[in-house]
């Protein structure tokens, strides 16, 4: 694709999502750093948070391949009230959704789009609009189509089984 039609659509993808920011659940989230020793503590903290969710919020998820993202999504979705184990990557579906009892996750990975013109063909944009929590995995790669409000984790391996997870409003 030209890299005019790529900034027209950036430019109107980031309307958009201007749009969408306002108005909606603010999450209070200050940044804060976790150390995590094993997949269940990853997946306590990834539960702890969620019970603060009220739906309508973005969650970028940033992390190597094999750094927790998945175990993350599993103790938010534990947290909300959902089965931890019908959580898998949605790497090769682009797209999972999971009803919990209290609020939809719709969790997305962006690891194999080709720009944000593909994640707004799937739908991102009318997600988002959806009253859920919306979870993107390798959210760097359509950081463009991210509402200025959404709420940063990255989880970065520290050893074997250790993991650092930093969270904090996105800008």
């Amino acid at each position: 694709m030209c890299e005019s039609k790529r900034t027209t659509a950036g430019r109107a993808a980031a309307s958009r999502i201007s749009r969408l920011s306002h108005g909606g659940p603010v999450t209070t989230i200050r940044n804060v750093t976790h150390l995590s020793r094993s997949p269940a503590q990853t997946q306590k903290i990834a539960a702890d948070f969620a019970r603060s969710l009220n739906g309508g919020e973005c969650i970028a998820l940033e992390g190597d391949l094999g750094a927790g993202k998945t175990q993350f999504v599993r103790g938010l979705v534990r947290g909300l009230g959902g089965e931890p184990r019908s959580v898998s990557s949605p790497t090769f579906m682009l797209l999972n959704v999971y009803d919990t009892g209290r609020l939809t996750v719709y969790h997305l990975d962006a690891y194999r789009v080709h720009g944000a013109e593909d994640f707004e063909g799937i739908g991102f944009l009318e997600l988002l609009e959806q009253g859920g929590v919306v979870i993107v995995e390798w959210a760097s790669r359509v950081s463009e189509l991210l509402p200025r409000d959404h709420v940063a984790v990255r989880i970065e391996p520290t050893g074997p089984r250790e993991r650092r997870i930093e969270m904090g409003r996105g800008t």
